[in-house]
């Protein structure tokens, strides 16, 4: 699961960051203050078998030894022909590049090289050279070494377009030829999946789109990024996207129009003069209402970009259908098996193992595979086991097939994702995001109740979960899918929040915790039966008609 502090990078005003989430988050911060760890259990204790094997699974990925299996390292790769091995012994085919289990995923690393030039050119006076650091701090581009703009300057609020929920940034301005500068923070839409995904990416997609032709970020009070002071002491951190075949940056950040510097208030005004005090005053307010303004005069941009070619790999299984009108049809089941590696800095302990983020999810996977095998009734349509890289760097791996799928991307009909299920806890409800947009949602519902259990709302809408896990790749791609959680009623909230507050993203998520190996089974479970009612039912599944993200991506199975 990729951080909140890297999601809201992307999603409000990131700077240079190592994904959905969005294209590439930032790097860890520095090593947090120490904190208590869960009480030990003993890993090897005696389990029945079917428990068993999935900590055994979780044993190896979150051991030391693969060091948090970070994308593009050896550790990682190890991961991955571990998984492909469990693969071939869960009976499933080869689905990867050229016969093989493995997907190769060309990265490249991508950070700013220099410290830029910015200069603001007033409509009346000399020009000004802003101040590295002080004014502005540069963000890498990842399609080109040097970047040079000069043009108009146009503040568009949040840089978000929704006319359908009452908000529209760009009523009654006109961007084409010029910079767009935007706030971070997102306008109350009322509906937090729709809101999570105005990402940096469906900004900067949304400014090309309108013929800008180039976007700054501004510190504005109230935005979930870290602030200006704390971008400006990693400004050269270095970011990762998969690789175009020229060695640039492809995928996500490679979309929509360059984003090129960040600007503090001090920055934004000496751009934006006397109309700077009525913009910051409206971000002040609870529910900040922005309005367009254009700069008077013109800002030069000049920015360098240093990149550094890696390698990583997707791991791709395939359970064939045998259903003759069916079998062509795909349903993917999808985890990721990278984590954040070992914190640069600090004492003691500094692997990051990610036990439950998502070791435990390519074991659920792994086994999911194994019920099918052991089931005796092979599936009318075909499933895809898909173990995807560098969701941690912004979902990458899933971005990577997605665009370059082993199978056609018209055959695929859902997505059913395994991300993170904190297992700490009997699970007396789960949480399902993006189920009730599809006709995946009954499906779904049943299953569920399988379990004993029912499904309840998002308690934390405003993490913007939806957007921050690879599901989001296909639903991009406009395809129905689905990602589950352990709910948290009853005891679950107070440890599902305890790991999130201690253990999420640190070196304590480890196979030592007091995991309940029982409710991974039952998570198995659940969907596994989501996955067998998919792959067996008469028609694929679509979009509910008018549903946002359907309409908004247009996929082959939108109503």
């Amino acid at each position: 699961m990729r951080s909140f502090l890297r999601f809201a990078l992307l999603a409000a005003v990131p700077v240079v960051a190592a994904a959905q989430s969005a294209p590439p988050p930032p790097p860890p911060a520095p090593a947090p203050a120490p904190v208590s760890k869960p009480a030990a259990v003993d890993p090897f204790a005696p389990l029945p078998p079917d428990q068993a094997a999935m900590r055994a699974h979780v044993l190896f990925l979150a051991s030391d030894a693969l060091r948090g299996r970070e994308a593009g390292t050896h550790d990682y790769d190890v991961a991955a022909q571990y998984v492909a091995a469990q693969f071939y012994a869960a009976g499933l085919r080869p689905a990867g590049d050229a016969g093989a289990y493995l997907q190769r995923v060309p990265l490249v690393t991508y950070r700013a090289a220099d410290k830029g030039k910015l200069r603001w050119k007033p409509a009346r006076g000399r020009a000004k050279a802003l101040k590295f650091g002080t004014d502005y701090v540069p963000l890498a581009d990842a399609r080109a070494a040097t970047t040079t703009l000069d043009a108009p300057v146009v503040f568009v609020g949040h840089g978000v377009s929704a006319p359908q929920f009452g908000h529209d940034d760009y009523a009654g301005v006109d961007v084409r030829g010029k910079i767009v500068a935007f706030a971070g923070g997102a306008p109350d839409l009322g509906n937090g999946e729709v809101q999570a995904s105005f990402t940096r990416d469906a900004r900067l997609r949304e400014a090309q789109r309108r013929g800008a032709v180039g976007a700054v970020g501004i510190d504005l009070a109230g935005g979930r990024g870290p602030g200006f002071a704390a971008l400006a002491k990693r400004w050269d951190r270095p970011a990762m996207t998969w690789a175009a075949p020229d060695g640039t940056g492809g995928g996500p950040a490679a979309r929509g129009v360059p984003m090129v510097a960040m600007l503090s208030a001090d920055g934004a005004a000496k751009l934006f003069g006397a109309d700077w005090a009525g913009i910051a005053a409206a971000a002040r307010e609870p529910k900040p209402a922005f309005r367009g303004v254009a700069a008077a005069g013109r800002l030069s941009v000049a920015t360098a970009t240093a990149f550094a070619a890696a390698t990583s790999s997707n791991v791709v299984g395939l359970l064939p259908g045998t259903d003759p009108a069916l079998k062509e049809e795909v349903v993917v089941l999808s985890a990721h098996l990278d984590h954040i590696g070992v914190d640069p800095s600090g004492e003691g302990d500094r692997i990051n193992n990610g036990a439950l983020d998502n070791a435990i999810g390519i074991a659920s996977l792994i086994e999911e595979a194994k019920r099918f095998a052991a089931s005796g009734k092979p599936p009318r349509r075909s499933i895809l086991f898909l173990a995807v890289t560098a969701e941690e760097k912004g979902l990458i791996g899933a971005d990577y097939f997605a665009a370059h799928p082993t199978v056609a991307l018209d055959r695929i009909v859902a997505d059913v994702n395994l991300d993170m299920p904190v297992l700490l806890y009997r699970f007396e409800d789960m949480t399902v995001f993006g189920a009730e947009r599809s006709t995946l949602g009954p499906i779904v519902r049943r299953a569920v109740r399988s379990a004993g259990v029912d499904l309840t709302p998002d308690k934390d809408p405003d993490q913007a979960f939806f957007v921050r896990s690879d599901h989001y790749r296909f639903v991009e791609r406009g395809i129905p899918s689905v990602f589950l959680w352990p709910g948290q009623k009853g005891a679950g909230g107070k440890a599902f929040q305890d790991f999130l507050k201690t253990c999420y993203h640190r070196p304590c998520d480890e196979v030592t915790q007091p995991i309940l190996w029982d409710q991974g089974v039952r998570f198995v479970d659940v969907n596994y039966r989501i996955a067998r009612e998919i792959a067996d039912a008469d028609r694929r599944p679509v979009w509910n008609k008018g549903d946002y993200f359907g309409t908004l991506y247009g996929g082959p199975m939108a109503k």
